[in-house]
């Protein structure tokens, strides 16, 4: 299930605009590889081309390769929402569809891609993909309930069970924890380090802390100055990111000299 990703001399566009340049990064299955740097220097940007999410902005493009286990995704008979049904994303703020149920938000995804399943099937990939997102124990007596309904960590766990629903192969995470308390956080940190047993799994977090609990391998990306295009500085396992950086950028990142 879990796949291997190779970004191959990615530059990425808005436009005329460069936000991206000269991205090479392997990130390995069944790990959890963690994207840092400041504001502005391009690791949503990174994170999101890796499902072709960035697309839905008007006039955006890339240069380069993702390849997906030698799949390049950008190759030109793929099919974006394929590309997304292999590369869940769950995003900053928890996003349940308000007028859906606990139970209709989990099977939101399936539905879109005109699986169709009897009820019995329904309601086990229901349970297993709240179980598997640590929820089931919380709302298994309301899942008729509407899933707007729930506090925010729980609401970002059901997004979790809504994009595990889909059998994805990876799973991408854009500041997943920043609109949640400390409890929620650790919850949800808890819940990453379990998914990577399964998933690819990538996360965007300005928590340093964070990405030193929950990442195998962290990235850390910086620009020269605004307006130039982000650049991926340096990546290694976190323990080395973290302790023995190779460049100096990193160093002074993580020690909070900036950003």
């Amino acid at each position: 299930m879990a796949k291997r990703i190779e970004i191959k001399d990615l530059d990425i566009y808005y436009g005329k605009f460069h936000a991206v340049r000269g991205v090479n990064l392997t990130i390995e299955p069944r790990a959890v590889t963690a994207f840092i740097g400041s504001s502005g220097c391009g690791k949503s940007t990174v994170l999101r081309s890796i499902n072709r999410m960035h697309e839905v902005i008007e006039g955006a493009y890339v240069d380069g390769q993702v390849l997906l286990d030698g799949v390049d995704l950008y190759g030109k008979d793929v099919d974006p929402v394929r590309v997304r049904r292999q590369v869940g994303m769950v995003f900053q703020r928890p996003n349940p569809f308000p007028t859906m149920s606990i139970r209709e938000n989990v099977l939101a995804g399936v539905r879109l891609n005109n699986a169709r399943m009897p009820r019995s099937e329904q309601d086990e990939l229901v349970e297993k993909s709240l179980r598997g997102a640590n929820l089931w124990n919380e709302v298994k007596d309301r899942l008729d309930r509407p899933g707007s309904g729930l506090s925010g960590g729980q609401q970002q766990r059901l997004c979790i069970a809504r994009a595990i629903a889909i059998s994805p192969d990876v799973i991408l995470m854009d500041e997943p924890c920043s609109a949640l308390d400390p409890i929620s956080t650790l919850a949800i940190e808890d819940l990453i380090k379990e998914l990577k047993d399964q998933y690819t799994v990538v996360i965007v977090t300005h928590n340093m802390q964070q990405a030193a609990r929950v990442s195998d391998t962290t990235a850390f990306f910086n620009l020269k100055k605004q307006g130039e295009p982000g650049e991926l500085i340096e990546v290694g396992p976190t323990e080395k990111i973290f302790h023995n950086p190779d460049q100096q950028a990193t160093e002074d990142y993580i020690t909070g000299r900036f950003g």
